[in-house]
């Protein structure tokens, strides 16, 4: 009589995992989005905080004619004494303040209503947009050029097209008056249609459900969009401001094409970013410049957070 004899299994799996590794893999599990994330956070994080780095200790220091020869360390000498010009830094600020919050007001509110316009569809609206965002397909120095040659005292169209009205001609960038307005339509003409596609798709995403009930309830054009449409696409709104803003108070290329060195002979459209460029490239004072650009950095991100709050009350 034969045995019977019952085959054995081998196990060929894996062994267990050890506690210590259990643990491991449940925490990166849990925080794999930061972990995927982290070799470009730490990559941009250094090219960040060294040329912020670099730029502070300049800022402390009496650096000029080369970046490589010796200078000595004298504290916070540099702000007082930018701090203290009246002559180039304060207007450089006004210019700077003034420049961003007119552009910025003029693109929101064009750029609302161009995006309410858009919003419906009607016919030929693709060729309506892609008409308005033909502005942004050219680069700044390019379209500053551009406006130069239109705005030109003797030969440009500017004044051609006025003449036709019986208009005298106007010194548009020439003029030391009307030089920073002008900047500023150029400036506007190129980056309100950014300002559309925001707030278009923030319209987009926009339930229709608020907008039956207030038609039903008899609301106006007018009051849909103060009561229902403005506050629910205010997040939007403010992401809007926060992007063009900070984008504004850094306009440099604008300026510099169309006013040339230190914004015009009379610094009529002197910024900060071309009051910071002079002082380094024109003067190779890069000590006074580095803390021109460490105070502009400080304005920055000033602005940043009040807008980010801001926008977080709203969400709430």
């Amino acid at each position: 009589m034969s045995a019977v004899t019952t085959p054995v299994t081998r196990s060929t799996g894996s062994p267990p995992a050890s506690p210590e590794t259990s643990a491991w893999s449940r925490w990166a599990n849990e925080h794999r989005k930061w972990l995927f994330a982290a070799p470009a956070m730490a990559f941009v994080a250094v090219l960040i905080i060294f040329p912020v780095a670099w730029t502070g200790y300049l800022s402390l220091t009496d650096a000029e004619g080369s970046v490589r020869a010796e200078s000595e360390f004298i504290g916070f000498q540099n702000y007082l004494d930018v701090l203290g010009d009246t002559d180039r830094f304060w207007p450089a600020v006004w210019r700077t303040a003034a420049f961003t919050g007119v552009v910025l007001f003029f693109e929101v509110v064009l750029g609302m209503a161009i995006a309410l316009l858009l919003w419906r569809p009607f016919k030929g609206e693709k060729w309506v947009r892609v008409a308005i965002l033909l502005p942004l397909v050219a680069t700044p120095v390019a379209v500053g050029m551009m406006w130069r040659l239109i705005f030109d005292p003797n030969i440009g169209m500017a004044n051609q097209v006025l003449g036709w009205f019986g208009i005298g001609p106007q010194p548009w960038l020439a003029g030391q008056g009307s030089a920073l307005p002008t900047t500023m339509f150029i400036d506007i003409w190129q980056w309100t249609p950014m300002v559309v596609l925001i707030l278009l798709a923030g319209l987009t995403s926009l339930s229709d459900e608020p907008q039956e009930a207030a038609l039903i309830d008899g609301a106006s054009t007018w009051q849909r969009f103060r009561h229902v449409t403005l506050p629910l696409l205010m997040p939007t709104v403010i992401v809007a401001i926060l992007l063009r803003g900070i984008d504004a108070l850094k306009t440099f290329d604008i300026l510099y094409a169309t006013k040339g060195r230190g914004g015009g002979s009379f610094h009529e459209v002197e910024t900060l970013n071309v009051y910071a460029y002079g002082l380094s490239f024109d003067y190779n004072e890069y000590g006074v410049s580095s803390t021109v650009l460490i105070i502009f950095f400080l304005i920055i991100i000033g602005v940043m957070w009040a807008l980010t709050y801001r926008k977080k009350g709203l969400d709430r």
